[in-house]
């Protein structure tokens, strides 16, 4: 068994930019480096935003710089039983809960001036108590991170990320005040959350180490809780820089001037692209 194991997972929502590309080659040229293996998996998962287009071009772009990735390609959409097997697991173990609440109820909610209210990044709990046999069609189901967090014992992570190098420890506390009730079931019936998704993944995967933007550092915690409360092993992570416009701002998939497609489109080559992400 190959001692590295990496991925790179986009979600098919509209054209990869200059930072998919320096993810992906990064992921790839690691993999390569250490005679491991390469994944790509379609993270298909948002049925309102996901396009079969977009899906195309992402491997067309791939493709394009020169990636080459085990086969068969993991598609999200084609596992949602999965999905809901384990989430059935933490409701059986009374871990979730169903929520009604819109995000502007959340927000009237977080804006209450009285004592003891949750900080602005998490659920104030107004559905807390619900128990799972109260959910409705159109429910979200959140984790109830201070039952969460009892469950599991000591947990940490290795990052290889410049920035965040190290092993770190999992403080129940910030979990419950900076991450909170996070949401692990959509309002869209049998679909899970990103987070979750992607732990069950990375396990059936296989995979050692996930190589990933720095924008998704603080979700690692939760998904190493997640893991623990799974009984599932927890990879090596590295979170690396990400690629900026000129005003500084992290680039998005509606800034078209940065797509892979558009400098394919402009004769660039893959070599200018590595060039132009730093690599």
């Amino acid at each position: 068994m190959t001692d590295f194991i990496t991925r790179f997972a986009p979600s098919p929502t509209g054209p990869l930019h200059l930072g998919h590309a320096y993810s992906a080659l990064l992921a790839h040229d690691m993999a390569r480096a250490n005679g491991g293996q390469f994944h790509l998996r379609i993270e298909d998962t948002d049925i309102d935003r996901c396009r079969s287009k977009w899906e195309e071009l992402i491997y067309e772009d791939l493709q394009w710089l020169g990636l080459t990735w085990e086969t068969p390609v993991l598609r999200q959409s084609e596992h949602l039983a999965t999905y809901q097997h384990h989430l059935m697991s933490l409701a059986d173990a009374r871990l979730i809960y169903p929520c009604s609440c819109s995000r502007s109820d959340i927000r009237a909610a977080l804006s209450a001036p009285q004592e003891g209210v949750a900080s602005p990044q998490t659920y104030p709990g107004t559905c807390r108590n619900r128990p799972m046999a109260d959910r409705k069609p159109g429910d979200a189901l959140r984790i109830d991170m201070a039952k969460a967090v009892k469950q599991v014992g000591a947990l940490s992570f290795k990052e290889d990320g410049e920035r965040h190098k190290g092993r770190h420890q999992l403080d129940p506390q910030r979990l419950i005040s900076e991450i909170g009730d996070a949401v692990l079931g959509r309002k869209e019936i049998e679909t899970v959350s990103y987070v979750l998704a992607a732990v069950i993944d990375d396990a059936a995967q296989g995979m050692t180490h996930i190589v990933r933007g720095e924008d998704l550092y603080q979700i690692t915690y939760l998904q190493v809780l997640l893991q623990g409360l799974l009984n599932l092993p927890t990879p090596t992570y590295h979170h690396h820089r990400l690629i900026r416009d000129a005003q500084g701002k992290r680039l998005a998939k509606r800034d078209d001037a940065r797509a892979i497609a558009t400098y394919r489109a402009e004769g660039k080559t893959p070599g200018d692209i590595r060039r132009m992400v730093g690599l």
